[in-house]
């Protein structure tokens, strides 16, 4: 997309706004399968908490995708937005044993990734189709919030209990056909997802039914110019030569599934800005936004870098900035960044927007949530419209009148 096109958004749909481009997303479902090309049963179950916007998961079932789920909320989502139960993936963590029962009673693949569950589950469905998370101990993802592999990690079932997996199974007789692994969000070095990779094989064959490997994802996008980010073309030349290997070592063809959220839409997503006040004070000069991490959280929550333009005056003299936003907390986007000059009522244009920004919003300090516009064969389509007071008011119950303040 251009400047010009996403200026003409903001006048048209306001600020602050969500810009995705669907030729984007596209492109990245192109490269993955692509990079797998050689395996011959190949799934991409896209991660619908990085961006859950109904239009969105219409668009990337279009492109033949299924969906992993990590709430039946997101599960119900999948299903209103036109996914078959059967293209549907659910691998929740924490959750009680009713709402997995729920969600196998609507017909998507459950994934479980803790022994309680897996023997409750198997001892009052033993017949019923059940993929088990494990967690490798492998250490990867660029922030500790988002490195769901290691030791410590809440998520999946210890490759150390794998004894103990086994013998639940065996009581059970459940029927396992799949086993899942993700080790974290940012993965750059490939060399330690095959790692990890050679883990889940070995698991795999402690199990003689197998109908799939779910290899997770978390594969690094860049966030700026000459970033670094995974090799998606080596990962597949290298992975799909083994996965191949393994599944004549196993004596079946087993479908490889992938299941990328941030690597489909990051890089589609454009969070546009107005700033509001340009603030000279001692030892910096501070760009203040009509947004702040009410609207996107991650450069706060996991210290990461968005790309920030002056779409409004882009080839202006560069000077520094600190870029923050009009919450009550300390809100800051960047800090000293060097950005075409800036002047109050420009727009300023946050990269990588795509994943977990909307998707993580907030009301906080009483604020409406953004729209959200897809930009789709050089036109932009509102797929979800700007909060408004009623919205905040809905749900909400006023104080009974038969109650008296003292």
């Amino acid at each position: 997309m251009q400047a010009k096109d996403l200026l003409q958004l903001a006048e048209q749909f306001g600020n602050p706004l969500y810009v995705y481009d669907a030729e984007k997303i596209q492109s990245q479902y192109n490269r993955l399968t692509k990079a797998f090309s050689k395996v011959d049963k190949l799934r991409v179950n896209y991660a619908m908490k990085a961006l859950s916007n109904v239009a969105i998961l219409q668009l990337i079932k279009e492109m033949g995708a299924g969906l992993d789920t990590v709430s039946i909320q997101e599960v119900e989502l999948g299903l209103h937005a036109g996914y078959a139960p059967e293209k549907i993936f659910y691998t929740p963590n924490g959750v009680s044993l009713e709402e997995i029962e729920e969600v196998n009673a609507m017909g998507v693949q459950i994934n479980i990734d803790n022994l309680s569950i897996l023997e409750q589950f198997g001892t009052k469905h033993p017949n019923v189709p059940v993929c088990i998370r494990i967690n490798p101990h492998v250490m990867a993802g660029g922030n500790t919030n988002i490195s769901v592999g290691h030791i410590d990690s809440k998520f999946g079932i210890s490759i150390h209990q794998l004894p103990h997996l086994l013998r639940i199974v065996e009581n059970t007789k459940m029927n396992i056909v799949g086993i899942h692994m993700h080790t974290g969000s940012d993965i750059l070095d490939i060399e330690v997802f095959l790692y990890a990779a050679e883990i889940l094989f070995d698991v795999a064959k402690k199990f003689k039914n197998l109908e799939f490997l779910d290899f997770g994802s978390g594969f690094k996008v860049p966030y700026k110019k000459d970033d670094i980010e995974t090799d998606i073309e080596e990962l597949g030349k290298k992975l799909s030569k083994r996965f191949n290997a393994f599944c004549t070592e196993y004596g079946k063809e087993l479908t490889l599934i992938f299941e990328p959220g941030k690597f489909l839409v990051s890089e589609a997503g454009f969070f546009l800005a107005k700033v509001n006040v340009v603030k000279q004070t001692t030892s910096t000069v501070f760009a203040g936004i009509d947004s702040g991490f009410n609207h996107l959280i991650r450069p706060m929550f996991y210290g990461s870098q968005h790309h920030i333009e002056n779409i409004s005056h882009p080839k202006g003299k560069e000077r520094f900035y600190s870029v923050v936003g009009y919450i009550c907390e300390t809100d800051t986007f960047a800090n000293n960044r060097r950005i075409s000059e800036i002047k109050e009522g420009d727009i300023l244009c946050f990269r990588n927007a795509g994943a977990y920004c909307f998707s993580m919003a907030s009301n906080y300090n009483s604020r409406y949530k953004p729209a959200e516009v897809l930009w789709l064969n050089g036109e932009g389509h509102l797929i979800r419209a700007r909060e408004t007071f009623e919205d905040l008011l809905k749900n909400q119950l006023p104080l009974p009148t038969a109650i008296t303040t003292v």
